[in-house]
């Protein structure tokens, strides 16, 4: 019982830690992704690409 109280302790408190780092930078990411989407969007019409390969190129 003692190894179960010490293997929390030892990283029960970076398990939380990397979970509260990985809620707070989700919205950040998101936003990160908005924008390279729309960079992709930006330079591919520069080039002279099309819609249809626009979003096959966004989309995968």
């Amino acid at each position: 019982m003692e190894e179960i109280f010490k293997l929390a302790a030892n990283y029960g408190f970076p398990i939380m830690v990397a979970g509260s780092l990985l809620i707070k930078i989700e919205p950040v990411m998101k936003d990160l992704q908005k924008s390279i989407n729309s960079l992709t969007i930006v330079v591919a019409k520069q080039i002279g690409i099309d819609a249809e390969e626009i979003s096959k190129i966004i989309n995968g």
